[in-house]
């Protein structure tokens, strides 16, 4: 690149206020929290988080199967963690409404910026680093979920590390919702059927057809054994130019992940319980506050000592709940027991 080039790029991202402050609309995008667990396999048969947060894997009508981990990879400086998805069941003969996509969702009030649904739509760039076990092209799609509009484009990886540069035009039609809603998904479609390819596709053009959602050079990520993918350094920021990947403290990273999914590994109380008086009650505040209400999943919920106790919660709002145990007249009841604490997993995804 000239001088004059790095002058121009520099100067358009002044403009669009690029340099300082947060850029990156993105949540993990490298990839740095995994609070579930580091892998998981056989995954096909059903959709959900499994191990990165913030990023979910969507199946319809699949037999093939994949595990999905948090890779720690060794050849891309700057970056220790990184999304793996490989493939351990095959699927080579795709049905019209089969497909895979990886999502990753975004707020309306997050992206405000956007000013999406009028004459100042803004552009957003969208980087990532990107590889596989050969040669393949999928699909990027920009979906607005509250007006049910799609942009996408194809990129190519290879095997190696590069970074992928996509920019997509401002959309003048339909204005995001300004709350705590899912208004954007970026998705990432790894293998698809027929019913969202079989129109005629073109990059980055905003539309609200379902046949012309996928680039027609997609790769299936099904079509054997072999196949692998790597994905880190996501990252959403405005204007046409992909600035240096915004780098955040680790701890940062795990709260801004928190609002959606927390989850607590130990935890124990206990007290003794009479019958016909207050039972007794803890109030639980959260590490940090979530999106919404969350759904609690507690496991070793509740034991006494020498006898059965019942958990039951109630009062959950996004920063806090209580709950309050019951058992056998005049006994101790316990939240974990027995040097088996309690975990607690909370759940407020979009």
């Amino acid at each position: 690149m000239t001088k004059a080039a790095e002058l121009a790029k520099m100067g358009e991202v002044l403009t669009n206020s690029q340099i300082g402050g947060r850029r990156n609309m993105i949540i993990n995008g490298a990839m740095q929290v995994s609070q579930r667990a580091t892998s998981a396999t056989g995954l096909g048969a059903s959709d959900g988080y499994f191990t990165v947060d913030r990023f979910q894997l969507n199946f319809s009508s699949t037999s093939a199967r994949f595990t999905m981990t948090q890779d720690s990879p060794t050849d891309l400086p700057g970056f220790t963690k990184a999304l793996k998805l490989d493939c351990t069941t095959a699927d080579t003969s795709l049905s019209a409404g089969e497909y895979l996509i990886l999502h990753h969702k975004l707020e309306g009030q997050d992206v405000q910026q956007l000013k999406k649904g009028t004459s100042d739509a803004e552009k957003f760039t969208i980087s990532f680093y990107v590889k596989g076990n050969a040669n393949a092209t999928y699909t990027l799609e920009i979906e607005d979920v509250d007006n049910n509009r799609y942009n996408s484009q194809e990129f190519s990886i290879t095997t190696s590390w590069n970074r992928v540069v996509l920019t997509f035009d401002g959309d003048t039609t339909g204005v995001l919702g300004n709350d705590n809603g899912n208004s954007i998904r970026i998705n990432f479609w790894l293998f698809v059927g027929s019913n969202f390819t079989s129109g005629t596709h073109t990059d980055n053009v905003w539309h609200t057809t379902g046949t012309q959602r996928v680039g027609d050079n997609q790769t299936s990520l099904a079509d054997s054994t072999d196949r692998t993918f790597f994905l880190t350094g996501l990252q959403m920021e405005l204007g046409s130019v992909a600035t240096p990947f915004e780098h955040k403290r680790t701890g940062e990273q795990l709260q801004e992940c928190q609002r959606y999914f927390q989850k607590i590994s130990s935890m124990d109380c206990a007290a003794a319980y009479v019958s016909g008086q207050p039972a007794p009650t803890f109030n639980f505040a959260y590490p940090t506050p979530m999106r919404s209400a969350p759904t609690i999943t507690i496991t070793n919920p509740a034991g006494g000592i020498g006898n059965s106790a019942s958990y039951n919660q109630r009062n959950i709002t996004k920063d806090s709940y209580n709950f309050y145990l019951t058992g056998s007249n005049n006994t101790h009841v316990a939240i974990g027991h027995n040097g088996e604490p309690a975990s607690i997993t909370l759940e407020a995804e979009l």
